[in-house]
């Protein structure tokens, strides 16, 4: 159970580091664009810098950023609502959370290989995006690489919870 702990930090810490690196790129690239139009405007026109495809960026960073952090907080994302569940001793209401969590491995498997699949094709077509003519397929198999970790990170907690009813598991305790 320790082994697979680790991999889950490990693996959860490093979806929080493309989460945060891509969310300050993302504001990043928004507060220069929103500088540069304010100098523009203020200049009467005479400075006419702006950034190139900043909303092309932003959309980017933002699905990496989405992707990475629904991978990274796994065991941190379930609302749990005790209606049903309060009179279920702990272990149960590990055990069920394991259970819940297979669903996010069927999500996230899913999405990866979609992505992947569409990555493949984009390749295969040369797609590039509309401003910067940045390839879609390296776009798409990062983002179907970020759902397999979200994959991966919701097996690693569905096993923890459902087979050994292990704190922190199937359902995060505060």
């Amino acid at each position: 159970m320790q082994p697979l702990l680790f991999a889950s930090r490990q693996l959860g810490r490093l979806c929080l580091l493309v989460a945060g690196l891509a969310l300050l790129a993302l504001m990043s690239v928004t507060i220069v664009d929103v500088l540069l139009r304010m100098a523009f405007r203020l200049s009467g026109g005479a400075l006419n810098w702006s950034v190139i495809g900043s909303v092309e960026l932003v959309r980017y960073l933002l699905m990496f950023s989405l992707l990475a952090a629904m991978a990274a907080s796994v065991e941190r994302s379930q609302v749990v609502v005790e209606a049903f569940s309060h009179g279920l001793s702990p272990v149960l209401k590990e055990r069920l959370g394991g259970l819940f969590l297979f669903g996010f491995v069927v999500l996230g498997t899913v999405m990866a290989i979609g992505l992947w699949q569409e990555a493949a094709i984009a390749a295969q077509r040369g797609q590039v995006t509309q401003d910067l003519r940045i390839p879609m397929g390296p776009i798409y198999q990062f983002g179907a690489v970020l759902c397999a970790l979200l994959a991966l990170r919701s097996l690693l907690h569905a096993v923890l919870g459902a087979f050994f009813a292990t704190e922190g598991g199937g359902v995060h305790h505060e």
